[in-house]
């Protein structure tokens, strides 16, 4: 890519939404589902923003695994992530779902504690 500033990458272009606020730890999986040319317009973003050397060298080798002949897995590089909240609707447990509620003396007959 070259320096002319017309020619770069917006935020909004990004194949990765929100990609300025995903943590370094999930970049790796979350391009797995990337092909080089979408991989290459992160890549050219962060070097022209961040520049991080650690989420460039994540980006480069994966640009490699592309080009040595692997395949963009089937995920969803804009699913949600490990630390993403699930959606708000409550648990799924209910009276006729939970278990029985267990009192102190079944614990009692099971205490591993010597009695006395």
């Amino acid at each position: 890519m070259t320096d002319d500033r017309t020619n770069e990458t917006t935020r909004d272009e990004l194949p990765l939404p929100d990609y300025d606020h995903l943590p370094v730890g999930t970049l790796a999986h979350r391009i797995r589902s990337l092909d080089a040319d979408a991989l290459g317009k992160v890549l050219a973003y962060e070097r022209a923003h961040g520049d991080r050397m650690p989420v460039v060298t994540v980006l480069e080798q994966r640009l490699e695994e592309l080009r040595g002949g692997a395949e963009p897995s089937g995920g969803d590089a804009g699913g949600p992530t490990p630390q993403q909240a699930p959606p708000s609707g409550g648990s799924k447990a209910s009276p006729q779902t939970a278990a029985e509620p267990g009192g102190p003396e079944w614990f009692a007959g099971n205490s591993s504690q010597p009695r006395g």
